[in-house]
């Protein structure tokens, strides 16, 4: 799986990289150190004894069937999850990513009481969720995802992975915790759509506009690759008591919106590296 509209590796972001460490370190340990399945079972999302232990709805992310099982799921937060990140923020991202792994436990469980469900792990429900936030945050973007030759968007790929699980959910039992799956995305979903809500509801008060995040990965869409299509940039005149770092901030992600990351002149790039490198340090 990769992004058409950007053939290099994306960076590594800091909660990305820290739950990638995270989870590799746990399952090295469960592999090699604690081997008891004893212990596997308490880490495990187990909808019998969530009572008695709770903490299995975040530990079962840590827990994966074998290495392909981890590879799999942790490419996948390598891939969606740093755009998302330097989209949300760290901090916000980090716990849109446990929201999403307890959603997807949390639905499992809700299914638990109609139909028998095994144990859980694995953080694939979770990286599902992050897959939605991507979709949600740039449907247009082109992906390859191996091994189907032909680029599809984002918003067609996350829809498709939806109708899948939701078909062997139903039909075929493989074995696989489905059910945590779609209860991810879910989630996911139902995050995006109450964001939309509130930002619908006429606030009592005025608030100050939120900044815009810097977005580290290039994500181009259908409009930024053909040059006939993108609108032509017109200038911008700063809000009332905006500093001028803001102001110029506007400028120029308008002119990326407009005419693309290629339009940048050497000295906007540099502004944008400065402001980037700011960010990061004020989320850390």
């Amino acid at each position: 799986m990769s992004f058409s509209s950007n053939p290099t590796f994306p960076r590594l972001t800091p909660w990305v990289a820290r739950l990638i460490g995270i989870t590799a370190v746990a399952q090295l340990l469960l592999e090699t150190v604690f081997t008891s399945e004893g212990i596997r079972l308490a880490l495990a999302m187990d909808p019998e004894r969530f009572m008695s232990q709770p903490w299995g709805a975040v530990t079962y992310l840590l827990v994966h069937g074998g290495i392909i099982h981890l590879l799999t799921n942790m490419l996948g937060l390598y891939l969606f999850g740093t755009a998302v990140e330097n989209r949300m923020g760290s901090r916000t991202f980090l716990l849109y990513y446990l929201y999403c792994g307890v959603g997807a436990a949390l639905f499992a469980l809700l299914l638990a009481t109609v139909s028998g469900q095994a144990p859980i792990i694995g953080a694939s429900g979770a990286v599902l969720g992050v897959a939605v936030a991507f979709a949600m945050f740039w449907p247009d973007a082109e992906i390859l995802f191996f091994p189907i030759p032909i680029p599809i968007r984002a918003r067609t790929l996350v829809i498709g992975l939806a109708v899948i699980n939701l078909v062997f959910a139903w039909f075929i039992q493989d074995g696989i915790a489905r059910e945590a799956h779609l209860g991810g995305m879910l989630a996911g979903w139902l995050f995006f759509k109450f964001q939309a809500i509130s930002r619908r509801r006429p606030a009592p008060l005025p608030r100050q506009q939120p900044e815009r995040v810097l977005m580290a990965q290039q994500t181009v869409s259908s409009r930024e690759q053909d040059p006939r299509l993108a609108t032509p940039a017109r200038p911008i005149s700063p809000r009332p008591g905006a500093d001028p770092v803001t102001a110029e901030l506007d400028r120029v992600l308008d002119k990326i919106s407009a005419k693309g990351i290629e339009s940048l002149t050497a000295e906007e790039r540099r502004f944008l590296d400065e402001v980037s490198k700011r960010k990061q340090r004020d989320v850390n």
